[in-house]
C-alpha cells in the first residue's frame, strides 16, 4: 500500500525543501488555500486525540505591530543573553510579522490537565502533538508555494494577555505564512553560518544511548576486491 513513486517523492520533496522563512513580500494567500493549510494541520496526530492546538488569525495590523514590539522586545533580550554572539544575532532577521501575507498565533488550549492519556508522566506531549499540528501546516505550505516562519521570540504570557486567552491557554508560536521572493537553498540559520545540520549517524543510537546504530556503519567491501 505503499504510494505510487512519484507521489512518494513529492512527500520527500516537501520535507526536504522546507524551510523556516523570514522574507516575505506580502500578496495574499486564498480563502480556500488558507482552510486546506489549517484543514492539514488539524489532521495531525495528537496524543490521547486531545487536540491542543487553537488558531487565532492576526487580522489586524494594529495587533501585528503590537507582536512585532515584543517581538522586538524579547530579541534584545535573547541577544543580551548570548554574550560574545549578540551583535551576529541581531544582524539575523527573525520574522516576517509586518510582511507576511497571513499572521496567525498557536495556542495549546486551557483545561489540557483533564487528558491524561499518554501523559500522566510525559504532560509535554501536548506541546508535542501542537508541533506535529505545525510541521503539517508548514509541509503543505511548501507543497502550495508558500513561505511560513515560526517565531517563538516572545514573553508567552504577553502574548495571552494581549490575545485576551483564557486562564491555562499557552501561546507556542506566531506565523507567518505567504509569498515569498524565493525559498532558501538551504536552512537561513545555515546560510548564515549560525549553525548547521548534524551528522545523523552521530544522533541514532541502538540498544544504548553509547553503541551506535548498525544502520550507519560503512559495508563491508566485497572479499573479491582489494583494499
Amino acid at each position: 500500500m505503499a504510494f505510487a513513486p512519484d507521489e512518494r517523492d513529492a512527500v520527500y520533496r516537501a520535507i526536504f525543501e522546507r524551510r523556516d522563512m523570514r522574507h516575505f513580500c506580502g500578496g495574499t494567500v486564498a480563502p480556500e488555500v488558507m482552510r486546506r493549510l489549517l484543514t492539514a494541520a488539524h489532521h495531525a496526530p495528537s496524543v490521547g486525540f486531545m487536540q491542543p492546538w487553537r488558531f487565532i488569525r492576526i487580522s489586524s495590523m494594529a495587533m501585528r505591530q503590537q507582536l512585532h514590539t515584543l517581538v522586538e522586545q524579547e530579541r534584545v533580550i535573547t541577544a543580551q543573553a548570548l554574550g560574545q554572539r549578540e551583535d551576529e544575532f541581531m544582524r539575523l532577521k527573525v520574522e516576517g510579522l509586518l510582511e507576511a501575507a497571513e499572521v496567525w498565533a498557536v495556542a495549546l488550549a486551557e483545561g489540557r490537565e483533564k487528558h491524561i492519556f499518554g501523559r500522566r508522566t510525559l504532560p509535554h506531549m501536548d506541546l508535542a502533538s501542537a508541533a506535529c499540528a505545525l510541521q503539517n501546516l508548514w509541509l503543505a505550505a511548501r507543497a502550495e508555494g508558500l513561505g511560513m516562519g515560526w517565531v517563538s521570540l516572545f514573553d508567552p504570557v504577553a502574548v495571552a494577555e494581549l490575545l485576551h486567552m483564557p486562564a491555562g491557554a499557552e501561546p507556542i508560536a506566531l506565523l507567518c505564512i505567504g509569498p515569498v521572493p524565493a525559498f532558501y537553498e538551504e536552512p537561513m540559520l545555515q546560510q548564515a553560518r549560525w549553525a548547521k545540520r548534524q551528522p545523523l549517524a552521530s544522533l541514532v543510537f541502538e540498544n544504548d544511548w553509547n553503541q551506535a546504530c548498525d544502520l550507519f556503519e560503512p559495508l563491508a567491501a566485497p572479499s573479491n576486491v582489494n583494499p
